[in-house]
Parts: C-alpha cells; structure tokens; sequence
C-alpha cells in the first residue's frame, strides 16, 4: 500500500515511516525543514529511512497550493497521515499567524488533495491541547471542547471540524488522534524532556512551571506509532446509531471518528524530573515559577474506544521510556558522564 506521511522528518513522522516500510509498504514522506527548531536533527531522523528502495521525499510546505496537488497526483497515495503543522503552544501566543498558515490553510489542502484523489483514509494529528479549559477528568472524546485556551489548540479543533465536513460532504474517511505528550528517543527539543535532560547535562538550572504541580499522560513513542498504526489500517465508518436529539462528539452519520491516544496514567511533573534525574546520574537544580499562559495545569486520556475498538495497550513505563530517552541523548551529542 502507498502512504503519504507529512511531516515524515518529524519526531512522530519519521518513527511511522520507519515502521511502515519495516512492514513493506511504499511511503511518500513530505516535511519542509523549518527551523522551529533545529533542522539538523530532522534531517538526522530522515537519514534513517531517506535511503530505503520503497521511500520518496518531499521537501515542501502544506500552504504550497499547487505542489500539494501535484503530490496526490503523481503518487496516487491510498491512505495519508496528515503529522505535519506548526507545533508548540507557547510559541503560538507569540507567532499566531505560522498557525494559520501551516495548520488550517495547509490541513484544507490535503483534504482537497484526499478528496480529489479518492484517498481510503486520512488519519491527522490533532492534540490533548483541545480541551482546553476542560476540568473533566480524565479527558473523554465525549466531552465538550469549545475553549480553547491557545490558538494552536483551537486550530487543532479546526481541524476536526473541517474534517468532518469533508467526511460528510464527499465521504472521505477521516480519524483525528488526540496526541497527549509524546517523547521518546529523537524527540522534538521544545518539549520538556530534551530541555531538562540538555540542562540538567551542561550542570544548567531546569526552568519547571507550575512549581511542578503539572501532570501530564506522557505517552512513549513506539506506543504512539502503534497506535497510529491500527487506526490507520481500519478506516473510519459512520456511527449509525448517532442521533442529532443526542450528539456524541466523538463520532458521526459520516465516516469520522475522534480519539485520545495516550498512556492514560498520568505522571506528576516532578515524578518525571526524578525519572530524568535518576537516567542521568545527577539531580537537577530546579526553578520553580508560576504556570505560564496557554498551560493547562493537567492532561489525563480517557482511550476507552481505542482499547474496545483497536485493542491498543501502551506498556511503555515512564521510568523505561526516559532512560531510553536519556541513552539516546547521550549517544546523539556525545554526552559523556
């Protein structure tokens, strides 16, 4: 089967491209190599996979109108992972506008490219970030999301809303995944991981927001990856008994379908700087400061229907996942102790 993965040069893109061609399918990766953080380490990931017989690269922007058509066009994917937008939260409360940019107007160009080129199944990355104000714990598919408290979030929400009119418009079969705290060997550097462990080895004091009162359902790489995987083999299917009287938020008439992929086991921050601390040999000198805005002080996934309906299991533990992490880091910068 031919996959179209953007973002093939990311954190979570390039480990699903990996595993795709280890399973022998043919894979279209698109990413364009900003510089939100370093480029070096993304191409660092391509490298992985950039060689392999069955793998095409694409050095393009999702706001490229006409190259996005001319992709579907040429390689004719089956089904498309849509990974690649403008991350971060914090960096959106500074730069609003690379988020329009890269996650609405982009996301709008390849839902025109899966529904002009009768695509099986789009399976897009959406985020935790889109329960926003939401106090309901833990967080259900279910629940209500319209507040929003960055602007990366709400175009994460955009992007299941204009999923959904395309599902419903044209038939095409979409699934949003909302991702909760990804991190793993080659994980992005502005997430909290990498910054700790890059302070914590120079001997740098970590900055810990919220005076670690912060938990997170940080969610190991592999089992993201896999998750994604049996989604992405089963597109999806209208729900038929949805009713307008009652509507679930997390299904449809038409082929759409919303879930949570996460560890649904919650870490406290300061329970994962120990893990960090343990991994690396020292303790970190700790900044405590106030929770800063656009944070929600606590993610926690409810992923009942990914259970019931894909027998997903994350079994990675934070303490296994960090210090694999860790091992990384060390090797990749030539950290000695």
């Amino acid at each position: 089967m031919t996959f179209l993965i953007t973002g093939s040069a990311g954190f979570i893109g390039s480990a699903l491209c990996l595993r795709l061609l280890e399973r022998g399918d043919t894979v279209i990766g698109l990413d364009n190599h900003n510089d939100y953080y370093d480029p070096a380490l993304k191409e660092a990931r391509l490298a992985r996979h950039l060689d392999h017989p069955n793998y095409t690269h694409i050095r393009m922007d999702l706001a490229d109108r006409e190259g996005i058509e001319r992709v579907f066009s040429e390689y004719e994917p089956q089904r498309v992972v849509n990974l690649a937008a403008q991350a971060g939260v914090r960096y959106s409360i500074e730069n609003p506008l690379a988020y329009i940019d890269s996650n609405i107007v982009g996301f709008a160009h390849i839902l025109e490219g899966c529904r002009h080129h009768q695509v099986e199944h789009l399976v897009y990355a959406s985020s935790s970030s889109v329960y926003g104000a939401n106090e309901h714990m833990p967080f259900s598919v279910h629940d209500n999301v319209d507040h929003p408290l960055s602007l990366y979030a709400a175009s994460k929400k955009s992007n299941e809303l204009m999923a959904h009119t395309y599902s419903h418009l044209y038939g095409l079969p979409t699934t949003g995944l909302r991702f909760f705290t990804v991190y793993g060997p080659w994980g992005r550097p502005d997430m909290a991981l990498f910054k700790f462990t890059k302070a914590i080895a120079a001997d740098e004091p970590i900055k810990v927001f919220n005076y670690g009162k912060h938990r997170r359902d940080f969610t190991y790489i592999d089992d993201i990856v896999e998750g994604v995987i049996r989604v992405l083999d089963k597109p999806a299917t209208a729900n038929p008994d949805w009713s307008g009287q009652e509507p679930d938020a997390a299904s449809s008439r038409a082929p759409w379908r919303v879930y949570n992929i996460g560890n649904h086991q919650p870490v406290e921050l300061m329970d994962y700087i120990a893990a960090i601390e343990k991994a690396m040999g020292k303790e970190a000198e700790k900044e405590l400061l106030p929770m800063q805005p656009g944070d929600v002080p606590d993610t926690y996934a409810n992923v009942d229907e990914l259970i019931e309906q894909f027998d997903y299991q994350p079994a990675t533990p934070v303490e296994e996942g960090v210090a694999n992490f860790v091992q990384w880091y060390k090797e990749f910068y030539n950290v000695t102790p």
